[in-house]
Formats: C-alpha cells, sequence, structure tokens
C-alpha cells in the first residue's frame, strides 16, 4: 500500500498528531504519520468502514 494520505483536518495546528490511511479494494492500513516507517495495522474494509460510520454517528471527530 503506497498510497497514504492524511486527514485534511490535519495541521500545524494540532501538532501535526494524525494518523494516515492507506486502502485497497480488501484492506485499509492505519499508520503513525510521525514515524510512517514504523508498524501498521491493517483491518478487513468490511470492519473499517461500519467503524467508521459508527464515529461519524456519534459525532465524535475523525
Amino acid at each position: 500500500m503506497d498510497n497514504w494520505r492524511t486527514s485534511s483536518y490535519s495541521g500545524p495546528d494540532d501538532g501535526n498528531e494524525c494518523v494516515e490511511i492507506a486502502n485497497s479494494p480488501t484492506r485499509v492500513a492505519v499508520r503513525d504519520s510521525k514515524a510512517p516507517t514504523r508498524a501498521t495495522l491493517t483491518f478487513p474494509t468490511t470492519v473499517f468502514t461500519p467503524f467508521l460510520d459508527a464515529l461519524k454517528e456519534s459525532g465524535k471527530e475523525l
């Protein structure tokens, strides 16, 4: 997975403390933007998408 991207909400005002994600048709990978060469977490898309939807519904900031 080489297509890493950071939230457009991330920036210097938040200390650049965020995660980056990369996805394929079947997997989503998550890593620390400050340590991109360290370990990543990988989730099946079928699990990650409902997780994000639940966060959005609860009003939590992504």
